[in-house]
Order: structure tokens, then C-alpha cells, then sequence
């Protein structure tokens, strides 16, 4: 009985050096934590203050930082009987920056991650919980250097072992929340996916709501030579993989934009002419009823081969869809033919309604004096 309270004390000081050890030499990455918890009855851990950061790398900040994270087996599942574990993480920190040198760059791309979870927890993850944390995406777009911060970040992927709904093409949902104070929106992503594939299957939805316009002048200025007065824009997407071929769109969804004012200084000619042809533009595009302006953008992409860790590369690839959709949409808007051709049919349209209702007109009228 001594012996056994003995080891029961000792345990937490072995398993600190065992995660610390796991953690030490990650090809690029290195890590410790401060300290273990044992829940022997639930048959749990739990791991306090999770520093991994990047090994000669110039990022100051921490690659992730977990002040608690939880790891225990899924006794709903057990009863079922499969034995897989869940993992929850408590006010974590993910600062990814991307950048064309390695010394800049921190994606996680060199480390095979899915080894390390393994090492950290043999028994196979089913569930996956992000519980109030904070994700960095430095430089997502190079030029102008912009950075996107998402806070209070909620994440759960559920069902990923296929325990339940066996058979279903995506058995595992996923739905991830986040505000953006940078940009004063909010995110919302929800999805079906199929993750015991090499190449994973997903259906998701994501949209980025009531971006303030006004905060990406540094974006529109680079790819449009554009300045936002006010408004606000709604990003939505859909992308699906299939065997590793992308294939959705961006919709970018405005409200109440003012790009034109007349009267403003230092403004060079071109600006001028490219910010009155845009407002223009705007203006014909717009749904009367609730002022907005609506386009759609589609994306593609191909995940060939994996010789590297899979998630970093679909994300790298969606990146790259994303901000060439950017581009592809600023270039595209400021077309003076499509502009004038478009004014030139709102025109026509005018004319065609007030047509009909001087016709609509004179009909009543006639009508009326029949009735005399």
C-alpha cells in the first residue's frame, strides 16, 4: 500500500519529464511544460503552461502557448465500446506568420504534429475542443504586410475515430466561432469532414461578417489604388474537397459603401478617376432594398502528393485561393468598358420603367372616362 501512494506522488514527476522529453527536439520546433495533474479515477491528465516555439526563428511569440490542456478518455465512446480519448485546450495562443524565408515563416510545416499527439496521448483523439483562445495570422497577405487576429476563438471537431454514424460520406462535424477586433467582424465556420483519410474530404461554410471597410484601405490601396469612406463587407464561402481537388467561392457581400468623395486632399488623378468609376460601379450593382453589392468569385485548388504533414499544406492552399481571389476581384472592378456598358443599361432600364408607367397612366385615365 506504501509503495502504491509512493508511486502515486512519483507519477506527475515522471510524466513531466516524459512530455518534456517529447517535446525537446520537434525537427524545428521545441517545447516543455510547467507542470501535470493525474486524474486516475476519470483516466485523465492534465497538462499546465505548453510553450512550443520555433527554433531559430526571428518570431518573438511563442508558435502555441496552452496555460491548461486536458487529455481523458471519451467514456461516452468507451461504453460504446471503442476507447479513444478527447482533448480540450483552455485560453490558447497560435501565432502562425507567413513569410518567403524560414527565419520569418511559422506555420508548423516542418514538424510532423500528428506523432507528437500521438507520443503526448496514445489512445486515439475522437473529440477536439478550443475553449476561449486566440489565434495570430501574420502577413497572410505579403504586400501590404497585413496581419488578422482572431480572439475568443471557440473550436470543436467532433466524431473524428467515426465512433458514431458510421457510413456517413463526412461523419465528423466541425464549427469554429472567433471575433476579429482588427477588422471589427466576426467569423463563423461550420463543416462535415472525413479526417481518417490521407487526403481528408470536407464540406464547409465560412463567413466573415460586418467587416469595417474603412480598415482595409491598406488592402484595397495595393490591389485597387482604392480608399473605403464607410460601409461594411460580408465575406462568404463555400469550399468542398473531394480526393484532394478544392472547389467553392468567395462571396463578398458590401453594405452602405462609399468609396468616392469629391472633396478630399492629396489625391492623385488616377485615384480620383478609379474611385469615381468604382462608386459608379457600386451604385449600379446595388439591391435597392437592403443597399448592398454582391459578387461571386470561384476558387480551385489541387493537394497533390503528401511528402509533408498534410494540414499545413491545405492551408497553404487555401490560402493562396483566397488571396489570388483578392486580387483577381480589385483587378477586375475597375474595368471603365464594364463600368460604362453597366451605366449605359441602368439607363435603358430607367426609361423603359418610366415608359411603362406614363402607358400605365394613360391607361387609367381612359378608364376613368369611360366610367363618366
Amino acid at each position: 500500500m506504501i509503495i502504491l501512494i509512493i508511486a502515486r506522488l512519483l507519477l506527475p514527476y515522471f510524466v513531466v519529464r516524459y512530455v518534456n522529453k517529447v517535446l525537446a527536439d520537434m525537427n524545428g520546433y521545441t517545447g516543455h511544460i510547467e507542470d501535470v495533474d493525474i486524474h486516475l479515477i476519470r483516466g485523465a491528465y492534465q497538462i499546465d503552461g505548453m510553450n512550443i516555439r520555433k527554433v531559430n526563428g526571428k518570431i518573438k511569440e511563442p508558435f502555441i502557448l496552452i496555460p491548461k490542456m486536458d487529455l481523458s478518455v471519451q467514456w461516452e465512446s468507451l461504453l460504446k465500446g471503442k476507447l479513444v480519448s478527447e482533448v480540450e485546450c483552455h485560453n490558447p495562443e497560435i501565432n502562425f506568420a507567413f513569410s518567403s524565408s524560414e527565419e520569418g515563416s511559422q506555420t508548423g510545416a516542418e514538424n510532423d504534429w500528428t506523432k507528437v499527439i500521438k507520443d503526448l496521448l496514445p489512445i486515439e483523439i475522437n473529440r477536439f475542443q478550443i475553449i476561449d483562445g486566440k489565434v495570430d495570422l501574420t502577413s497572410i497577405v505579403s504586400q501590404p504586410k497585413t496581419d488578422l487576429t482572431l480572439k475568443n476563438f471557440q473550436l470543436e471537431i467532433a466524431n473524428i475515430r467515426n465512433v458514431e454514424e458510421k457510413g456517413k460520406a463526412l461523419p465528423s462535424p466541425v464549427k469554429a466561432t472567433g471575433d476579429m477586433p482588427g477588422f471589427g467582424g466576426t467569423m463563423l465556420f461550420t463543416a462535415n469532414m472525413m479526417l481518417l483519410k490521407q487526403i481528408p474530404d470536407f464540406d464547409y461554410n465560412m463567413s466573415l461578417k460586418d467587416l469595417q471597410l474603412v480598415k482595409l484601405n491598406s488592402l484595397s490601396r495595393q490591389y485597387g489604388n482604392l480608399d473605403f469612406e464607410k460601409g461594411t463587407m460580408s465575406l462568404l464561402s463555400e469550399m468542398k474537397m473531394v480526393d484532394g481537388k478544392l472547389e467553392g467561392y468567395l462571396k463578398p457581400l458590401t453594405k452602405d459603401m462609399k468609396i468616392f468623395k469629391m472633396k478630399e486632399e492629396n489625391r492623385n488623378v488616377s485615384q480620383f478617376f478609379r474611385e469615381l468609376l468604382a462608386e459608379g460601379g457600386a451604385f449600379i450593382l446595388e439591391n435597392k432594398k437592403k443597399d448592398q453589392v454582391a459578387t461571386r468569385i470561384p476558387l480551385k485548388g489541387t493537394v497533390g502528393d503528401i511528402s509533408t504533414d498534410l494540414w499545413p499544406i491545405i492551408i497553404n492552399v487555401l490560402r493562396n485561393a483566397y488571396v489570388e481571389a483578392f486580387k483577381a476581384e480589385y483587378d477586375s472592378s475597375m474595368s471603365v468598358k464594364d463600368t460604362i456598358k453597366e451605366v449605359r443599361k441602368d439607363r435603358k432600364e430607367k426609361r423603359k420603367e418610366k415608359r411603362e408607367a406614363r402607358r400605365a397612366k394613360r391607361e387609367r385615365k381612359k378608364a376613368e372616362r369611360k366610367k363618366d
